[in-house]
C-alpha cells in the first residue's frame, strides 16, 4: 500500500519530530562518550549540558510538528507559510551545521535535516497554493475530464 502525501504537513513534521529526536538522542549520547573519555571531570557538567539541549530541540520540533497539523487541519494558507519560514530557518541551520560538522553522524543528522525541511516545505507549499481545497494530483483531473465526457 503506497501512500502519497499531497499536503499532510502534520505527518511529515511528525516523521521530522521523531527522526530529528533520535538522531539527537544519539548526537548527545556520542558527545558525553566522547566527552567522559577525554576528561573526567566535565562528565557530569556535559551530560546536563546535553540533557537540556535535547529537551530545547525536542521541544522546538514538537511546537513545529503542532504547527505542520495546524496547518494540515485548518488549511490555513498563513499557518502553511509560517511553517515555510519556520522550515527554512532549520534548513539554514543545519546547512550551516553541514559546513561545521564534527563527526560523521552530525554531518549525517545535518543532511537528514535539510532533507525533511525542503520535503515539508514542498508539502506546505501545496498546501498553501490549495488555498483551503483539496490538493489533487494532476492525473485525477485529467481522468475526470475523460470519465464526464
Amino acid at each position: 500500500m503506497s501512500m502519497k502525501l499531497k499536503y499532510e504537513t502534520g505527518i511529515a513534521t511528525l516523521i521530522q519530530f521523531v527522526t530529528l529526536s533520535i538522531l539527537n538522542i544519539l548526537n548527545g549520547v556520542e558527545s558525553i562518550v566522547t566527552t567522559c573519555r577525554q576528561n573526567d571531570g566535565d562528565c557530569v557538567s556535559n551530560t546536563l549540558v546535553s540533557m537540556i539541549f535535547f529537551i530545547l530541540v525536542a521541544g522546538f520540533f514538537a511546537c513545529i510538528w503542532a504547527l505542520g497539523y495546524l496547518a494540515q487541519e485548518r488549511r490555513s494558507k498563513r499557518l502553511a507559510q509560517l511553517l515555510i519560514a519556520a522550515e527554512a530557518l532549520i534548513a539554514m541551520v543545519a546547512y550551516f551545521n553541514v559546513q561545521h560538522h564534527n563527526n560523521a553522524l552530525n554531518l549525517f543528522t545535518s543532511i537528514v535535516d535539510i532533507g525533511l525541511a525542503i520535503w515539508i516545505i514542498t508539502l506546505a507549499f501545496r498546501l498553501m497554493r490549495s488555498k483551503g481545497g483539496r490538493v489533487v494530483s494532476k492525473q485525477r483531473t485529467r481522468q475526470r475530464k475523460h470519465t464526464i465526457k
